[in-house]
């Protein structure tokens, strides 16, 4: 069991560092991958799959909650086109509800941002967002920014297909579970759906997260849904 807990941090690792160089040489400073806000879960943090925003940051801009109605994901929802402007655009169009972010992502040299929404295998997308203090890219180097993240994004879904191994697929029970969290219930709602404990509820999450190389329920689900496992 540690060799694949091993493997799957060497492929997140894999995929971080390749964000980050992929960064570094288009001439911007941070990262960052999200699916956009759903109907239902709409907090930044849980939507928040890889970036290098300071802790800091992200726990702001979470508690702020202007993710779901930011100027970008408003622009990337409406377009395949790659989306890019001043920072302003993780913000809401009412600037009235600043919450000190624009001074805050500023005060990191994230002065300019250029994003994409990419569709996934699971017909979802994903935001990928580069930001930093150089200029906006010019007509020539767009598509190239594009391929660049659309490369690193095919990688990062290769990997997450691999992590779920013949030997490592997710029992009838842990599907259960899973499925019954996405609905909504809490563990003890599923102890008494599947007549079972809520300490072996909580177990086979345990289990599920670890298959799955997620840290969290929230992310075990969202990988379950991803790898059509639900």
């Amino acid at each position: 069991m540690a060799g694949d807990g091993k493997g799957a941090v060497q492929t997140d690792y894999e995929i971080l560092r390749l964000l980050r160089q992929m960064t570094t040489d288009a001439g911007f400073s941070h990262f960052m991958v999200a699916r956009p806000p759903s109907s239902d879960v709409q907090r930044f943090q849980d939507r928040l799959i890889l970036s290098n925003w300071p802790a800091d940051l992200v726990r702001q801009y979470d508690q702020a909650d202007v993710f779901a109605a930011s100027l970008l994901v408003d622009r990337v929802r409406q377009t395949r086109l790659p989306v890019y402007g001043d920072i302003a655009l993780m913000l809401s169009a009412d600037r009235r509800q600043d919450h000190g972010l624009h001074a805050a992502f500023t005060g990191l040299g994230m002065v300019s941002i250029f994003a994409v929404m990419m569709l996934t295998g699971d017909e979802q997308g994903v935001v990928l967002t580069l930001a930093g203090s150089r200029a906006l890219p010019d007509a020539d180097e767009v598509p190239r920014l594009y391929f660049s993240l659309l490369q690193i994004m095919d990688r990062y879904e290769r990997a997450m297909a691999s992590r779920v191994t013949a030997t490592e697929r997710l029992s009838m029970r842990e599907v259960e579970c899973l499925r019954w969290a996405a609905a909504g219930k809490s563990s003890d709602e599923i102890a008494i759906i599947l007549g079972i404990s809520a300490y072996t509820v909580s177990s086979y999450f345990k289990t599920a997260t670890r298959k799955l190389g997620a840290v969290n329920r929230m992310q075990a689900i969202a990988r379950a849904i991803r790898l059509k496992l639900l």
